[in-house]
């Protein structure tokens, strides 16, 4: 197929490389900034200098965009896509959004499928996410899933019967990473309360079969050396997706995730947005760079 790729974030890039690697589909790219397109020059990639020349005679348009807005601004907006067209949205957006982004799609004959991935850059370079596939028309599930597949552990994809519900278990997953990663900020806090040092808490919290050591062991590095540079997942991103998340549940209690909400913002106001989002525990006062930041946990 011609498959045109747009957006080349952090997650683009992972699933481009493995089109690349393990398909030998003819692929366009377009990125918003110009400059992530230099990441693909010498391959055997097309490279677009506008999404209108990325989409034309394409298959298969794969979009992977920072949210909402950034969907509505590519595609929908300036009418990027026509009848006949067939559209598989990898972004994260939450259900209302993908209940719009499936009506527009369908009052213009446009095939869509909503298709998030759960999971951070290590699993999308080991091909090893779980995919979501959702839309009502089974027919475009079909075409759509060999291509999301190749990214994916096969025993983590996951059919539904409209991209809202897609959209939705995205969040519910995500909601776990930013739960989770509150409730080790404040276990620590505890420990250390209790006379444990802060290496103390984190090594018993990854011990195995302990209820955050799943958390603990995919985060405990960092939050033992205060270093989030090595972002798998960025604070910037997981703000956003717990936004939609507080959006979609207002007026229902949600303490835990607004506490997480919190710590998240906390670090973004810190200067570490493009951090992995582990910086939500805080950094240390030697940081060179965040000189006027918090204390790490406590």
């Amino acid at each position: 197929m011609r498959i045109a790729f747009l957006g080349l974030g952090r997650m683009g890039q992972e699933l481009v490389k493995n089109l690349l690697d393990q398909t030998d589909h003819d692929l366009v790219l377009w990125n918003r900034s110009a400059g992530k397109l230099a990441l693909f020059k010498g391959t055997r990639a097309h490279l677009a200098d506008s999404a209108a020349s990325a989409v034309d005679r394409a298959d298969l348009v794969l979009t992977c965009l920072f949210g909402p807005d950034a969907v509505r601004q590519v595609v929908m907006d300036p009418g990027l896509l026509t009848a006949g067209d067939r559209w598989c949205d990898i972004s994260t957006i939450g259900p209302v959004m993908a209940a719009q982004a499936a009506s527009w799609a369908e009052t213009r004959g446009i095939d869509y499928v909503h298709s998030p991935v759960l999971g951070s850059l290590g699993p999308a370079a080991a091909r090893d996410l779980g995919v979501l596939i959702g839309g009502a028309s089974a027919a475009a599930r079909a075409q759509v899933r060999p291509v999301v597949s190749v990214w994916a552990d096969p025993q983590r994809i996951v059919e539904y019967d409209s991209a809202a519900k897609a959209a939705s278990g995205k969040l519910i997953v995500n909601y776990g990473l930013a739960v989770g990663m509150q409730a080790i900020i404040e276990a620590v806090r505890v420990g250390m309360a209790g006379g444990l040092t802060e290496d103390e808490a984190v090594s018993l919290l990854q011990l195995p079969k302990t209820p955050l050591s799943i958390i603990a062991n995919m985060k405990g590095a960092l939050l033992e050396s205060g270093d989030y540079s090595a972002t798998q997942f960025s604070t910037n991103l997981l703000a956003k997706d717990v936004d939609l998340m507080l959006r979609l549940a207002e007026g229902q209690a949600t303490p835990a995730l607004t506490a997480a909400f919190a710590s998240l913002e906390h670090a973004r106001r810190a200067g570490c947005g493009e951090s992995d989002f582990a910086a939500m525990a805080g950094l240390r006062p030697s940081d060179p760079d965040h000189e006027s930041a918090p204390t790490q946990v406590n």
